[in-house]
C-alpha cells in the first residue's frame, strides 16, 4: 500500500507552518558559518534506505561500512560489557574492531573474558593490544613468543602495539624506554607472521617517523592524531605536583590532516591506514579519507566508548544515526576541488 498523504488542512503540516514562522528568527545563518571543505551537489542524491552500505576493503577484509571502533579499555570491571558491545556491533555490521591493551593477558588467564570478544564479530578483523614498553621488555627477556601465544587464544587477526613515550613520561611511575622503538620492531617482525599496526595515543606522528614506519613490514599505521583523547593530558591531570616544564609537551604532535598530507607526499608501499584521533563528526572521517590517497577507513572510539557502557541497543542506535550521517555524505557532498 502506497503511503497516504496529508491534506493540506492535516494537524501535521498545520504544525509545521506554524513551527517555520517560529522558528525562522532562530534559523537564520551567516556566510562565515558555511563548511567550506566541500561541494554540496543535491541534484544527485537519494535518501539512504535502512540496510544499504559502504562496502570498503580494508587488510584484505570487507567491510561493510568505512568505520574502525579504535582501541579503549581492557583489564576492569566494565571492559567486559564494553568490548561485548562493541565486538556485537563490528558482528552485526561488519566493522573492524582494535581491543584495548591487554597486556594483562601476558602473565594471567584472569582478565582473558575482556577481551575474548571473537565469537561476537564472526569473521570481521580484531586486532589485539599491546604498549611498546612491554614489546621491549619481551625483546630483551627473548619472550616474543608470549605475544603470539596471546594472540592465538584470543583469535586476533593481528597485533596493534601503540607508541605512547610522552604517556609514559607524563605518567606516574610509566615505564621508561632503553631503546629506540625502531630496532625492536624491527626485530619482532623479523619473525612475526600476522598482521602489524603501529599507533600513538593522542599525539599523531611526524613525516621521519612516517618515513621509517612506511619502510617496515608493517600491516598498515593508526594516526592516534592530536585533537582527540590525549593520553599526555590525561596522565597530567591523574598526577598531582608535576613539574611545570613538562606541560608544554602537552600541545605538540601532529593533527590527522596533518598526517594525511605528509602521507601524501609519501611512498606508502602498500600500507593501510586507520584515520584516527580528532575526527569529532562523520564529515571530519569523510574529508579526512577522501584527502588519503592510500586504503583507510576512519578510526572513532570516545563516540562509541559511552553508548557501549550502557547496553547493546543505545551503542546500536548511535551506530545507526552515525552510518546513516556517512552514507549521505558519500551521496551529497564532494571534496572541494574533485569533480
Amino acid at each position: 500500500m502506497s503511503k497516504t498523504l496529508y491534506s493540506s488542512d492535516s494537524f501535521e503540516i498545520t504544525q509545521r507552518k506554524k513551527d517555520h514562522i517560529e522558528l525562522t528568527p532562530k534559523s537564520l545563518t551567516t556566510a562565515v558559518t558555511v563548511d567550506g571543505r566541500f561541494d554540496y551537489e543535491p541534484l544527485f542524491f537519494s535518501h539512504p534506505v535502512a540496510d544499504e552500505k559502504l562496502p570498503t576493503s580494508f587488510l584484505g577484509f570487507n567491510l561493510d561500512y568505512p568505520i574502525w571502533v579504535s582501541s579503549m579499555t581492557g583489564g576492569i570491571e566494565k571492559s567486559q560489557t564494553i568490548n561485548t558491545n562493541l565486538a556485537k556491533l563490528c558482528g552485526e555490521f561488519k566493522l573492524g574492531m582494535g581491543l584495548g591493551s591487554c597486556r594483562n593477558l601476558l602473565t594471567s588467564s584472569d582478565r582473558l573474558s575482556d577481551f575474548a570478544v571473537r565469537k561476537h564479530l564472526g569473521d570481521q578483523p580484531l586486532f589485539a593490544n599491546i604498549g611498546y614498553a612491554q614489546l621491549e621488555e619481551l625483546c630483551e627477556a627473548d619472550k616474543f613468543h608470549l605475544l603470539h601465544e596471546m594472540v592465538k587464544v584470543l583469535e586476533a587477526t593481528g597485533l596493534i602495539i601503540h607508541l605512547n613515550p610522552l604517556q609514559e613520561w607524563f605518567q606516574p611511575h610509566g615505564d621508561k624506554f632503553k631503546f629506540s622503538p625502531l630496532t625492536i620492531f624491527k626485530k619482532f617482525l623479523e619473525h612475526t607472521k600476522y598482521p602489524v599496526l603501529i599507533k600513538e595515543v593522542g599525539q599523531g606522528m611526524g613525516p621521519k617517523s612516517l618515513k621509517a614506519l612506511l619502510d617496515l613490514p608493517l600491516a598498515g599505521i593508526e594516526f592516534g592524531a592530536y585533537g582527540g583523547t590525549n593520553f599526555s593530558l590525561l596522565e597530567s591531570l591523574r598526577s598531582s605536583g608535576e613539574f611545570e616544564f613538562k606541560k608544554p609537551f602537552i600541545n605538540v604532535g601532529h593533527t590527522a590532516a596533518e598526517m594525511v598530507e605528509i602521507l601524501n607526499g609519501l611512498p606508502v608501499k602498500g600500507k593501510e591506514f586507520i584515520i584516527s584521533g580528532g575526527v569529532r563528526t562523520v564529515l571530519d572521517g569523510y574529508e579526512l579519507k577522501a584527502k588519503l590517497k592510500a586504503p583507510s577507513v576512519i578510526g572513532m572510539a570516545s563516540s562509541f566508548l559511552g553508548p557501549a557502557q550502557e547496553n547493546y541497543e543505545v551503542l546500536r542506535e548511535q551506530f545507526v544515526q552515525m552510518k546513516e550521517a556517512l552514507l549521505v555524505a558519500n551521496k551529497i557532498l564532494n571534496l572541494k576541488g574533485n569533480l
